[in-house]
């Protein structure tokens, strides 16, 4: 069964305008950005140290949970066309791995003159407390856009763990 992306272009979108995702965080995906970002901080790899810090136990990145966001904007609203200009996060709780997050956007202006939406960006834990808070700022789509869902590799950690 194909999947398609399409996007909301500029004119569509509606101030109050909403989208959403859910992730869980798996033990897979802190290796995978820690390979692909650099970042290899040990309370983000090594379980001796990261329980000796204030979060007791491995945190995932934060930016992480900012790529979420990403994936919310340039998936779902506005979407396939979307550029991003700029975006603010401000962490307010640890995510550990097995935690489940609900990324929420909401759009709460738009610049007509540049095609510029601004959205609230939440991301939540499976008990509704926020773990990011911020705002994010866009030049939404000017046409629609209807594509094929991109295929992108599972990636597997050289420890020879398997994906769940």
């Amino acid at each position: 069964m194909q999947q398609w992306l399409e996007n909301r272009p500029f004119e569509e979108i509606r101030v109050g305008d909403k989208a959403s995702l859910v992730r869980s965080l798996l033990q897979q995906d802190i290796l995978a950005f820690a390979a692909l970002s650099g970042d290899v901080n040990p309370a983000h790899l090594d379980a001796t140290y990261a329980e000796g810090t204030a979060f007791h136990g491995i945190v995932a990145h934060g930016m992480w949970g900012g790529a979420l966001i990403s994936a919310v904007l340039g998936t779902l609203l506005p979407g396939p066309g979307t550029i991003y200009l700029e975006q603010h996060l401000r962490f307010v709780r640890p995510v550990h791995p097995g935690d489940c997050l609900t990324v929420e956007v909401q759009v709460l202006a738009k610049d007509e003159r540049h095609r510029h939406v601004e959205l609230d960006c939440r991301v939540s834990n499976r008990q509704s407390q926020p773990v990011i808070l911020g705002l994010a700022r866009v030049i939404a789509p000017e046409t629609k856009i209807r594509v094929p869902m991109p295929q992108v590799p599972v990636l597997v950690p050289l420890d020879g763990a398997q994906p769940a």
